[in-house]
């Protein structure tokens, strides 16, 4: 039977605590850091908007097909207009394209100024992010190395001790007891929901948004319309969507067939029942 533990309550004053509150206080620190390094969105040209704008409304047209609140006169008279209007280029912020002229070579991202500055951005946030928890890990492997800080108060199984006790190798030691360096890890991913209470939801200090980031990752910039990857061919991107709309024609159903049918049958009600009704029968003589 393995003996209990008993912790020296300065640890909690010490140890636990202090890594605690430093978490919270670099959260914050680092949310105003990252307001601070965040460039200010560049207003974008109006053909750019259009060019966006345009492949937003028809992706919305063709997504919404299958329960579309437009009756079939309205649909099929916007879905065609936008299909020809990316057949001729006409959305494009070049113009349309001459039928006849080689096709342009591919646009360098390397050379979009908007792309260079949304790299940038996503490398400043990344170096707020990583700079600290290097910082935070450093003073804990020094200072804190091999502590036990806290007990969970629930079991858990075998499966959770490599998680739990991070830095301490005891094969007989209960999977409850956690080590400093994963309560750095649970507060890491815990305090997430404490951020969203005190800056908001959307704030710098959630850890959670960083799994999904890069420096890459914002290579567009900060646009309010779409996010597209630089490079992109906009005429092939219509021709595609053009093709799609097409594809789209043949699930559409609007969403008001058959609409008194289906009240009157919600409400116990048929139209044969109400036909009956109007139709004039004989009276029973009382």
């Amino acid at each position: 039977m393995v003996a209990s533990l008993y912790l020296d309550p300065q640890i909690r004053d010490w140890v636990l605590f202090p890594i605690t509150l430093v978490m919270i206080l670099v959260g914050l620190l680092r949310h105003n850091v990252t307001l601070l390094l965040a460039s200010p969105p560049k207003k974008q040209p109006a053909p750019v908007i259009r060019e966006q704008r345009a492949l937003l409304r028809s992706q919305i047209l063709r997504q919404t097909s299958k329960h579309s609140p437009l009756p079939p006169s309205y649909y099929h008279t916007i879905s065609s207009s936008l299909s020809t209007a990316f057949q001729n280029g006409t959305y494009l912020k070049d113009g349309p394209r001459d039928p006849n002229a080689p096709p342009a070579p591919p646009p360098n991202p390397l050379a979009d100024p908007t792309a260079m500055e949304g790299m940038m951005d996503g490398m400043k946030k990344q170096m707020a992010m990583n700079i600290p928890q290097m910082v935070i890990m450093g003073w804990i492997n020094f200072f804190f190395h091999g502590f036990i800080t806290i007990k969970l108060p629930f079991p858990l199984t075998i499966g959770f001790k490599p998680m739990m006790q991070r830095g301490i190798n005891t094969p007989d030691m209960d999977v409850r007891w956690v080590s400093s360096l994963s309560w750095y890890f649970l507060n890491l991913f815990g305090l997430n929901g404490l951020f969203r209470l005190i800056l908001g939801n959307d704030n710098a200090a959630d850890s959670s948004k960083d799994l999904a980031s890069s420096p890459f990752a914002s290579l567009s910039g900060s646009t309010p319309t779409m996010q597209l990857a630089p490079g992109q061919d906009m005429h092939k991107l219509f021709l595609q969507e053009k093709d799609s709309l097409e594809l789209a024609e043949a699930t559409y159903k609007w969403v008001g067939d058959g609409i008194e049918e289906r009240i009157l049958q919600k409400y116990g009600k048929s139209r044969a029942d109400t036909t009956k009704r109007d139709v004039p029968g004989k009276q029973k003589v009382q």
